[in-house]
């Protein structure tokens, strides 16, 4: 584990590096500065999460990679970004598609007015693929959540946060995809709701293969799901390493799980500055 900068991606310990983001800085609208060096690894078949707190840079980082920053007069203005030992910094986001790596937005982003078999299908439209191939990856999708087969042919926008949550992810699923970037999964939603969401994402990742890059504020929850993390703080990854050693790290569970050899914490007790000088020093 290190205490500053990540580990070079191109030599990840766990596999061959599926996505590698090198040392890249972000800036908004030509003048804030929101990302600062960071770098990170997804090994193929991984499921690694982005930790830290509101504002800590995850979503920018996840829209750094699935080159969403335009739209929000964001970019990437140092460092790159490969997926597949190729750069893909510099391609739209609907090649980024076609070439298997989909983000699901945080917040549930559902077309409300469609069913939810209607919302499934819109992910499909970036293959060229046939009417039963179409349907079969349907039936894989019911799959993995019963509970949308039986809503199909309701309104998306009158179904529960988890079945939206559901919806969101089984449509990135039509798109046939190799990696998902799963911003917040567990926002808004109870914990019984969380848990089975990231029962299915482990499932998915187990069963299929598929890569995830998860960020997430439920730092106790990711972390068990998790195989690799990354602690990102004011646009800066300050810690990084295995699920197991994050979990056990006296600095993760005083100040991110809220737990410390004298018991529960307040976040509000910790003292930031004495954390950052000793990740960074």
């Amino acid at each position: 584990m290190t205490a500053s900068a990540a580990a070079s991606p191109a030599t990840s310990p766990q596999g061959e590096v599926l996505l590698a983001v090198n040392n890249i800085e972000v800036i908004y609208d030509h003048v804030i500065l929101v990302l600062k060096g960071v770098s990170l690894a997804l090994p193929r078949g991984r499921i690694v999460a982005l930790l830290g707190g509101n504002g800590a840079g995850k979503t920018t980082t996840l829209k750094a990679v699935s080159n969403l920053l335009a739209s929000e007069r964001g970019e990437v203005t140092k460092g790159s970004i490969e997926f597949k030992g190729e750069r893909i910094d510099r391609l739209n986001p609907s090649e980024l598609v076609k070439r298997g790596v989909v983000q699901v937005m945080e917040g549930r982003h559902c077309f409300q007015h469609l069913t939810v078999e209607e919302n499934l299908l819109t992910g499909a439209f970036t293959r060229s693929a046939s009417r039963g191939e179409i349907k079969a990856d349907l039936e894989r999708v019911y799959a993995f959540f019963p509970r949308l087969k039986v809503r199909r042919a309701s309104q998306s926008g009158y179904t529960s946060g988890g079945e939206q949550q559901m919806t969101a992810i089984g449509r990135a699923l039509m798109a046939r995809p190799t990696t998902i970037l799963l911003d917040e999964p567990s926002m808004g939603l109870a914990p019984q709701v969380v848990e089975e969401i990231f029962e299915i994402v482990r499932d998915l990742n187990a069963r299929e293969g598929v890569s995830f890059l998860l960020a997430e504020q439920n730092t106790m929850v990711a972390l068990r799901y998790a195989d690799y993390g990354y602690i990102l703080e004011n646009g800066r990854i300050v810690m990084d390493g295995d699920a197991e050693s994050l979990r056990s790290n006296q600095d993760v569970k005083e100040f991110y799980l809220g737990l410390s050899s004298a018991g529960r914490k307040s976040f509000r007790d910790a003292k930031h500055y004495r954390r950052r000088k000793r990740w960074l020093a």
